[in-house]
């Protein structure tokens, strides 16, 4: 038998916190039983949409909703959320490395000079999603990603410019509550289509933004929610 908690520790062991300890039963060899005592970590409590996969697992608790400052993470994910449209964010998670032995390390400026011969062997390559247009739009904004590096300083100066340089923290219970997008994505996708960005549509454009932690959309009871709050 084991009791998940308790008020009371019948083996002779003080000072415990009865929501980390476990109380069970244990035969003694009379045949008599005992209570024992264990101490153990609570199973941390996460947004229900990373599910028991170990690669969703992992992307939740180290990656998602971190704000992002670095150049060339901005390029992967934007390459990324880009690649993921009409498919699952898990498809493209699970060829991640592929498309970055296949996109010179997410490299901006090599993508932006990317010719039609590169772009026909990216189309041969099975490791990635090969769809023309999801190809050729990469090329097209990796040419428009640095322009707005040019124009701003750096793409992480434009796009946190939205927030005036914080996370927007949203304070949802339930996955329900979530939107798919909001008036800042849907502004921020107007702007990035006049700056020749291309699959940067309201929706791509709000789950990238909850991706690079410009919005904390974590849930309030997910353990994560309370670490990016205090950055």
């Amino acid at each position: 038998m084991i009791i998940a908690s308790a008020t009371t520790i019948l083996d002779g062991t003080k000072n415990v916190d009865p929501s980390r300890t476990l109380i069970y039963t244990k035969a003694r060899p009379d045949g008599a039983s005992i209570l024992k005592t264990e101490e153990f970590m609570p199973k941390l409590q996460r947004c229900p949409w990373c599910g028991t996969d170990p690669l969703y697992l992992s992307y939740h608790d180290k990656e998602w909703g971190s704000p992002v400052h670095d150049e060339g993470l901005h390029f992967e994910f934007l390459l990324l959320e880009t690649m993921q449209a009409g498919l699952s964010w898990r498809c493209v998670l699970g060829k991640r490395e592929a498309f970055r032995q296949a996109f010179d390390g997410f490299d901006a400026g090599k993508v932006a000079a990317y010719t039609g011969a590169k772009i026909e062997s990216l189309l041969q390559n099975q490791g990635i999603i090969r769809n023309r247009k999801k190809i050729e739009g990469a090329v097209k904004n990796a040419k428009a990603f640095l322009r707005t590096a040019e124009e701003f300083g750096s793409f992480d100066a434009y796009i946190w410019s939205w927030t005036c340089g914080k996370p927007l923290v949203n304070r949802w219970r339930s996955m329900d509550e979530v939107p798919a997008r909001s008036p800042l994505s849907d502004a921020l996708a107007a702007d990035m289509k006049k700056r020749g960005y291309s699959f940067v549509g309201s929706t791509t454009l709000y789950a990238h933004l909850q991706a690079i932690g410009v919005i904390n959309d974590h849930l309030l009871h997910c353990f994560r929610w309370k670490e990016l709050s205090a950055l």
